[in-house]
């Protein structure tokens, strides 16, 4: 891409206001253009493979269907792919790691000031990170203190305890037997310095590992 081409992007997110408010920001930036909206996660990946994309500005949560952190891995996996940048309410582990493990290039968060938005998209389209300042701060103490660090099966097992399943159901829903499901939850325990489960909840809730 030269410095004269515009940026091409496409605009994720299930909300028709957010979509509005996001092209209200951007198409007024110079070089920046809106190539295209999508409403569903299945659309913007369909969307993102045409080609003509340079940075898809991606929510993690859609009503049905495929989620945000998913569809990121799809338009990421293919070759010559536009990078993307989530944007999003949420900023918890649970939702932040799978976007980064699916290849975002940029996590910003939805109340971020219209200059950074315009920035993180052009520093998404060179190909450099951007974080939003909760989950760069978020990350950096994990790495300090990777002990209390939850692994991404122990967050999504935690997850689903926290939206009151047992065992027996985490296993079903994660396609995991019931030993599994408490094997992690002990490991969670140990983590978090614990001893039941919401306690466990709590302490996770607390430490911005889980979204409740």
């Amino acid at each position: 891409m030269t410095d004269e081409a515009p940026i091409r992007l496409l605009l994720a997110d299930d909300h028709p206001v957010v979509r509005a408010g996001l092209r209200a920001v951007l198409e007024t930036e110079p070089g920046l253009v809106i190539a295209a909206e999508a409403a569903t996660a299945e659309d913007a990946v369909r969307r993102a493979a045409e080609g003509d994309i340079d940075v898809v500005l991606m929510d993690l949560q859609f009503g049905r269907g495929m989620g945000g952190a998913e569809a990121t891995a799809r338009i990421t996996a293919r070759p010559g792919a536009p990078r993307v940048l989530v944007v999003t309410t949420y900023d918890s582990d649970a939702d932040t790691l799978p976007a980064i493990e699916a290849g975002a290039t940029g996590y910003l968060l939805k109340d971020a000031p219209p200059e950074d938005l315009a920035a993180a998209v052009r520093t998404a389209a060179a190909g450099r990170t951007t974080l939003a300042p909760s989950v760069a701060d978020r990350l950096m103490n994990r790495l300090r203190a990777p002990g209390t660090a939850l692994t991404r099966r122990e967050t999504e097992v935690l997850t689903l305890v926290a939206a009151g399943l047992s065992n027996q159901a985490v296993g079903g829903r994660l396609h995991l037997t019931e030993g599994t499901v408490k094997s992690h939850l002990a490991r969670v325990y140990a983590k978090l310095g614990v001893d039941s489960r919401t306690a466990a909840v709590a302490a996770a809730t607390d430490l911005g590992l889980i979204r409740r």
